[in-house]
């Protein structure tokens, strides 16, 4: 990841471990122990940051000059939980995560379930917060918290993982694997991109120009990931490589084939940049970490 990010990308990266560190210093702590040693091992282990760089680009792409790392973090707090509970036994029990233990092998699963629905309210509290360190309107503020919360429940996260559950050794055509990781993948990324412009009170059409790329985006992620799992090694990728196949799920590899999979990835990357484009958003930071999305190589 570090290797192709352009240089300036560092100092934000330091900006959301320093943010994050913060809210799990202020919040994570009253947890107590095992639950505050269980949320810091998972929220402080490294990672691509990619959500949370999102937000700070299209913040500063829509005008926003504030500290808006705090937003970022609260964005990656709620990725983080997804990460614990979609390695859970229950779901795609996996042991390895970002080249360490999972959470549940390091601190058994109980308390791993427990850590993931304590973020939850963290992410919301550091949403709320960071909003109101920009000097948003409690107006502003709710529709942040909501629009965060919307893409992690029922109708985002949440369902697609569900989705993603109950569509295990059966067959999917495209159209419903796309609803699968819409929800599932997209759903946050898609946030991200949008929790940017309302942090910076961006007008509602570039609100929906920024939607319309952080959702092609999104899905370009996943697609992605689908064919990093077939064509990375467990060592790249810092978690086992080939659980898909192990898993028995629809992927966009069997279905399209790896290079027809990359081929829809870049289309997607394309229409998204379009969407900014036609609204005279894209920017450089946005088009680089569009790119960076499926050129990636974990």
């Amino acid at each position: 990841m570090a290797e192709l990010l352009p240089l300036d990308w560092r100092a934000e990266r330091d900006a959301i471990e320093r943010a994050l560190g913060a809210l799990c210093d202020r919040h994570a702590a009253a947890l107590g122990d095992p639950l505050a040693s269980a949320v810091r091992y998972c929220v402080l282990g490294g990672g691509k940051r990619m959500r949370g760089l999102l937000v700070l680009a299209s913040y500063r792409t829509v005008g926003g000059r504030g500290d808006a790392a705090p937003l970022a973090a609260a964005v990656e707090m709620v990725h983080a939980y997804s990460l614990v509970h979609d390695d859970l036994p229950c779901m795609d029990d996996d042991d390895m995560r970002r080249g360490q233990p999972t959470v549940h092998r390091r601190f058994g699963v109980p308390t791993a379930t427990a850590a993931g629905v304590a973020m939850v309210p963290l992410a919301a509290w550091g949403a709320d917060a960071a909003a109101a360190e920009l000097r948003l309107s409690p107006e502003h503020r709710s529709e942040v918290v909501a629009e965060l919360m919307r893409a992690s429940g029922a109708g985002g996260m949440i369902g697609g993982q569900l989705l993603d559950l109950r569509a295990e050794r059966r067959p999917l055509e495209l159209s419903e694997l796309e609803c699968v990781h819409r929800a599932k993948t997209g759903a946050l990324i898609c946030a991200s991109v949008v929790l940017g412009g309302l942090a910076a009170s961006a007008d509602r059409k570039s609100l929906e120009a920024l939607r319309g790329f952080g959702d092609a985006i999104g899905l370009a992620f996943q697609i992605a990931d689908d064919v990093l799992d077939v064509t990375a090694t467990t060592d790249t990728l810092g978690k086992p490589a080939g659980r898909d196949l192990d898993l028995q799920k629809s992927t966009y590899p069997a279905l399209l084939g790896v290079a027809g999979a990359r081929q829809r990835a870049s289309a997607l990357v394309e229409e998204g940049c379009a969407s900014l484009r036609k609204a005279g958003l894209l920017s450089e930071q946005l088009e680089a970490l569009a790119e960076l999305v499926i050129h990636r190589t974990s």
